[in-house]
């Protein structure tokens, strides 16, 4: 009976045992269950997606650049196929002797072939690694032929930019070139990019915002290692957005052309009532298309060593002495500050006195000018007539209005590398120099020597001011959004009489009309309709003695110097004379001769040309314009 009772008890604990681990096993059981439902079912989506970012990788691909034509629709700026050799180590069992092979078929300089070893050696066995970019097609033909003893190598089809115009519009174009470590942008992931460009100079760079376009994206599968197994989806970018210049690509190839028979020049052709450019050329250029694919070493620093300074767009970037050019601003200047009226007369003997100090005129060995009015003193560009005028005016009422013409500062043109040039002050060189301004220091300036510098630009937005009735006129190398350039009165009235701007146009038309001693008569337009009114300058380098000046500073002494100390040469010319429409400003550096000798003939083949092909007329059209690729 006690064994029965026993034998109950330990069923009982046996039972409430079994029941309790049944029920803790239940419950294991439901919480796993639940877990797996929660897991499987309700957090399917986001273990999904996080199953997929360890799967599929999302790529970037670069856009392609937008064109740059001109005002007619012509490309002036493009892409290119860019054929490239990659290679993949993995592919690639005897590395040492695949790169022999593709030296002897391409000739890969040792420096070339170290630099891959280099870039194999920092990257995971299965990424690419450029072997060369701008492969020729013979050259693309030759690999593929050879592909059996080439294992591992792999031709890849990209883009590069590349300008028909070539030297010829280097400055104004500009070029592309790889993304610097200072302008990388965390926010923008496509400057990260391999063999993304960006605009450096020119155009390409104040525009390089809206050529550069939108990124596509490309969905790749991946295995756990990152190698790429298969492209699963791809949404191309948006190419850049299409950029037109109000430059005429004709006449700036003609520019460039006639720039090339001096030694060193620039010029520009604008608009006097839009403000439009359609020529800017600086000689000599460069090859952009060099800069785009990579430039060599011992090219680059030929380059920087060349004493022409092809490097720099001396249209915008080089400041000089303007020599008489600048007389056209001190004239306004003496009339609209009340120091000389319409009817002043000088008197010159060859040379001005100012206290102990004289100074002389071209005219000096010949017993001067004579007397001269206004418009003489314009057309025969007398110093004496000016050293008169300057004095009389005062350096700050010449600096106010070469200020309203547009020298001393930018003037705003919309591509990079302009020079503000100098037109100095007594708070200037208060400010520079914490000397006070000394009147002889005028007189030098009244002529455009001294510290008074301009650039070519700067000369001809000058004259577009003076010729569009004294509007504030901006030169520009690329259009607004309509596609339309800016009519004159649109831009803001200076205020400067009428009469007064009359007086100087006057002396300009008299310096290119038939007339003793009229300083730009021989380089005239003769064509009936086209005629031109111009003005010379010629800017000392060189400072003259008293016996150099007996000696005939143009003829002999300027043979006896050096490139580098030879005169500039200036002339600015507007046509047609009756209704202004052209500007062209031209410089020769170092000519070594009068302005009308050297600079001259350049503005009167130029205006010509511009006033025969009249380019205010040419607008992109639909026939010419490039379709979309």
């Amino acid at each position: 009976m006690a064994t029965e009772r026993g034998d109950m008890e330990r069923y009982r604990q046996l039972t409430r045992r079994t029941l309790i681990l049944g029920g803790l096993q239940a419950g294991m059981i439901s919480l796993l269950v639940g877990r797996m439902y929660y897991l499987q079912v309700v957090e399917s989506g986001r273990y999904k997606m996080l199953a997929d970012d360890n799967r599929i990788s999302m790529r970037l691909i670069a856009p392609s650049r937008g064109l740059i034509v001109d005002r007619a629709g012509i490309v002036v700026a493009n892409n290119d196929q860019n054929f490239r050799a990659l290679i993949v180590s993995e592919q690639t069992p005897d590395i040492d002797r695949t790169l022999g092979v593709l030296a002897g078929i391409i000739q890969l300089s040792p420096s070339e072939i170290e630099r891959i070893r280099h870039d194999m050696a920092r990257r995971r066995r299965f990424i690419p690694v450029t072997i060369r970019e701008n492969l020729t097609w013979e050259q693309v033909s030759m690999i593929e032929v050879n592909a059996p003893d080439l294992p591992g190598v792999i031709i890849d089809v990209g883009e590069v930019r590349s300008y028909p115009l070539s030297d010829q519009a280097s400055h104004l174009v500009g070029y592309v070139g790889a993304v610097s470590e200072s302008e990388l942008d965390d926010d923008n992931p496509v400057l990260s990019l391999p063999g993304f460009k960006i605009g450096k100079s020119g155009v390409e760079k104040t525009r390089d915002e809206d050529l550069r376009g939108t990124a596509g994206t490309s969905e790749m599968e991946v295995n756990a290692y990152g190698r790429t197994i298969r492209e699963l989806s791809r949404e191309p970018g948006e190419r850049g957005k299409r950029v037109t210049l109000t430059i005429d690509s004709e006449l700036q190839l003609a520019a460039h052309k006639r720039l090339l028979q001096e030694r060193s020049a620039a010029t520009v052709i604008m608009d006097a009532q839009t403000g439009a450019i359609y020529a800017l050329a600086s000689a000599p250029g460069y090859d952009p298309n060099v800069f785009s694919k990579g430039i060599p070493g011992d090219l680059w620093k030929a380059l920087l060593d060349d004493e022409t300074m092809p490097l720099i767009n001396k249209a915008i970037g080089g400041a000089y002495p303007p020599g008489s050019t600048f007389k056209l601003a001190v004239t306004l200047a003496g009339l609209e500050s009340g120091a000389i009226g319409l009817d002043h007369t000088v008197t010159c003997n060859g040379t001005f006195q100012l206290g102990d100090h004289t100074f002389y005129c071209d005219a000096y060995k010949n017993g001067g000018h004579g007397t001269l009015n206004l418009t003489e003193g314009i057309a025969q560009s007398c110093d004496v007539y000016f050293y008169d005028v300057g004095n009389r005016t005062g350096i700050d009422h010449i600096a106010r209005v070469a200020d309203l013409l547009g020298l001393g500062r930018r003037t705003g043109i919309d591509i990079p590398g302009e020079h503000g040039g100098t037109v100095p002050s007594t708070d200037w060189k208060k400010k520079h120099t914490g000397e006070p301004w000394y009147a002889g220091e005028t007189i030098s300036c009244a002529i455009g020597q001294g510290q008074v510098a301009a650039t070519p630009l700067q000369i001809a937005t000058m004259v577009a001011r003076l010729c569009s009735g004294g509007h504030a006129v901006v030169p520009h190398v690329t259009k607004d959004i309509s596609g339309e350039d800016m009519p004159r009165q649109d831009w803001p009235k200076i205020d400067f009489k009428p009469e007064h701007i009359e007086a100087v146009l006057a002396g300009m038309r008299a310096a290119t009309s038939p007339g003793y001693r009229h300083t730009g008569v021989s380089v005239q337009i003769q064509e009936p309709g086209m005629q031109m009114a111009g003005k010379t300058g010629t800017a000392q380098v060189h400072a003259y003695t008293t016996a150099e000046h007996d000696k005939n500073r143009i003829g002999h002494v300027e043979g006896d110097l050096p490139w580098k100390l030879k005169n500039h040469a200036w002339f600015v010319g507007y046509a047609p004379v009756d209704n202004p429409r052209y500007v062209c400003a031209a410089l020769v550096e170092h000519a070594g001769q009068f302005g009308a000798q050297a600079a001259g003939p350049v503005v009167h083949d130029l205006l010509l040309l511009t006033q025969q092909r009249d380019p205010a007329r040419i607008n992109v059209s639909a026939d010419l314009a490039p379709k979309p690729t």
